[in-house]
């Protein structure tokens, strides 16, 4: 992935190889040179570390962190297309969970970076008002089906039929681990609905893997 011009393809001669594969590990940022005779053809790319993450793969909880954030972008979005915000935000999320103690120092991080994943694509939520009573106060759920926030008063009656809206989302900050899980529930909901539709057998298993062994990590 790259900043101005989003998910370029390439092809690496020796990929495989005990020199080069390093270099490609999920994660990893490294400068890439990409050749092609025409527009059409698959471009040759060299490849030369920058910056390695691959000590965090040894780590169960930052391993499958970094899957998923990598899997997640590399699949979710068209090629060709520039969208630097993600980008920033990838690297903020590739480097909390470098610069993190604990899985809690980055899941905000992450689940934060889905919401963005979500709204760039055209799929955001709606988290500044009540989709019942139209205001901005206590909004405590999130309608599955219209991806809009609801407030406490507005959600009465209906709460199990709602997602639960975790109050670092409204509020900013970190979270608890139950808010953090019901974070993860809510942006995994939509993702899956509206963004992995045709390709989501393969890559959601990156992110249950992921999940479930933070619920293990909690528990």
């Amino acid at each position: 992935m790259t900043p101005e011009h989003g998910l370029l393809a390439g092809y690496v001669r020796g990929g495989r190889s005990r020199t080069i594969r390093p270099v490609l590990l999920p994660g990893n940022a490294v400068k890439a040179e990409f050749r092609a005779r025409t527009e059409d053809q698959l471009a040759g790319l060299t490849v030369e570390m920058e910056h390695s993450r691959a000590p965090l793969l040894a780590e169960a909880l930052s391993a499958a962190a970094i899957d998923w954030a990598c899997a997640l972008t590399a699949t979710a979005l068209p090629e060709g297309t520039p969208y630097p915000a993600l980008y920033q935000a990838l690297d903020g999320v590739l480097g909390a969970v470098e610069a993190a103690p604990a899985a809690r120092g980055w899941a905000v991080a992450l689940i934060r970076y889905e919401l963005l994943m979500l709204a760039e694509l055209g799929f955001g939520l709606d988290l500044t008002r009540c989709a019942a009573t139209g205001g901005p106060e206590d909004l405590a759920f999130i309608s599955p089906r219209s991806a809009a926030a609801v407030s406490r008063a507005g959600a009465v009656g209906y709460e199990d039929r709602l997602l639960p809206l975790p109050p670092f989302l409204i509020e900013g900050g970190s979270g608890e681990w139950a808010e953090i899980l019901d974070g993860l529930r809510l942006t995994g909901f939509f993702l899956e609905r509206s963004v992995l539709t045709e390709r989501r057998a393969d890559v959601l298993a990156a992110r249950e893997r992921l999940v479930d062994r933070l619920k293990r990590a909690v528990a």
